[in-house]
């Protein structure tokens, strides 16, 4: 017996404005309302208004709230300052990634971890589990958000009309309390399309109010209403990973080239701790594989799961791929053998059913705004 989609507090907004819904992660969410391109160029050029309520948040508290995060995840979240975000992971044992998560800090003993949608349960489940032991409340804080975002580069000056809060000293990756056009709001300066903006959690009763007063005050600036079609190109040419296809619990965070996020010298143990140092030694040695982009030569668009080749040999997989609208070529992520990850090499191509794609191999990301 299937179960019917979740709705956000949005959406009959979204239908009214003849948006496309489409399922994802469980949630009814729209795919696109008009042109997906549009809407991209907009983000990129102008700005664009989203609704990311599907995403799952999870509040930790308590006096040892930042040593249990300490050990549940990579991160040193004890280092965060109030007011500070940090991108992190969640592994398991064996150091596969269960997903990539934003942790912001609320407080003194308060933290705001949040969770890709399809991972939330997960998320929620993992952290329940490893809390045994550590003076700190994991709640389940899913239904008390709504999550619009403003990216683009207008985004500030839009975000202006609306607020009085100090957006001009609101870095990247931090977040702080305030009113948006009369709704109180986490107002956070993160994102997912390579963008300036600001991402809002607000209460879901006051989701449609601030939608409105965000659309009528970026009319001026070219804002229009955004759907996950775009939002995926945006990040791809931005060289983001999503979990499920760039980030899997058979890959560990060095696997996937961001063992950065993984803080050895933290105080105390943490969950995979041991996986991840033979990861990283791995790594360093002889890494198996690397992620890349990959830009086609021709029109032809590569798709999750294609082979990579070279020299009539499979070497690598696809991992996402679309058309950029920003380069005008079809584009992709992949991980390739190590030695066919630098940049130039020669011989590289997709096998596109049955046909080898030549593609250029090159550094991510695709896109790099200009600050």
């Amino acid at each position: 017996m299937s179960t019917a989609p979740r709705l956000t507090a949005l959406d009959a907004l979204h239908r009214s404005l003849g948006a496309t819904m489409t399922d994802f992660a469980g949630w009814d969410m729209p795919l696109r309302y008009a042109s997906e391109r549009d809407e991209h160029n907009a983000v990129r050029t102008r700005a664009g208004l989203f609704d990311l309520s599907h995403m799952g948040e999870i509040t930790v508290t308590g006096p040892e709230a930042a040593a249990f995060l300490n050990y549940a995840l990579v991160g040193n979240i004890a280092t965060v300052g109030n007011g500070r975000a940090r991108y992190t992971m969640i592994v398991q044992e064996d150091g596969g990634i269960v997903d990539d998560l934003i942790v912001y800090r609320l407080g003194e003993t308060e933290y705001m971890v949040v969770a890709n949608a399809g991972n939330a349960q997960i998320v929620l489940d993992a952290l329940t589990g490893r809390v045994g032991g550590f003076d700190a409340e994991v709640r389940d804080d899913r239904d008390a958000y709504a999550l619009l975002a403003v990216q683009g580069p207008e985004s500030p000056a839009i975000m202006k009309a609306v607020t009085d809060a100090d957006l001009d000293g609101l870095k990247y990756y931090a977040g702080l309390p305030g009113t948006v056009a009369g709704v109180p709001a986490l107002i956070a300066r993160t994102g997912y399309t390579g963008e300036d903006g600001f991402e809002l959690f607000v209460a879901p009763e006051h989701a449609e109010q601030l939608w409105r007063a965000l659309t009528e005050a970026g009319a001026p600036h070219g804002l229009i209403p955004c759907g996950l079609s775009c939002r995926d190109t945006l990040r791809l040419e931005a060289g983001m990973p999503l979990y499920g296809h760039e980030l899997t619990t058979a890959l560990t965070p060095f696997d996937a080239g961001l063992g950065r996020v993984v803080k050895f010298e933290k105080e105390g143990d943490f969950v995979g701790r041991e996986a991840l140092r033979a990861a990283a030694e791995r790594a360093e040695s002889a890494p198996p594989r690397k992620l890349v982009g990959l830009i086609a030569e021709g029109r032809r668009v590569p798709r999750a799961g294609f082979p990579v080749v070279a020299d009539g040999k499979v070497i690598g997989e696809v991992t996402s791929g679309a058309p950029s609208p920003t380069l005008g070529k079809p584009i992709a992520m992949a991980y390739v053998d190590a030695a066919f990850a630098a940049p130039g090499s020669e011989g590289v191509g997709v096998d596109i059913r049955g046909t080898h794609e030549p593609y250029e191999v090159v550094a991510l990301p695709f896109y790099k705004r200009q600050k």
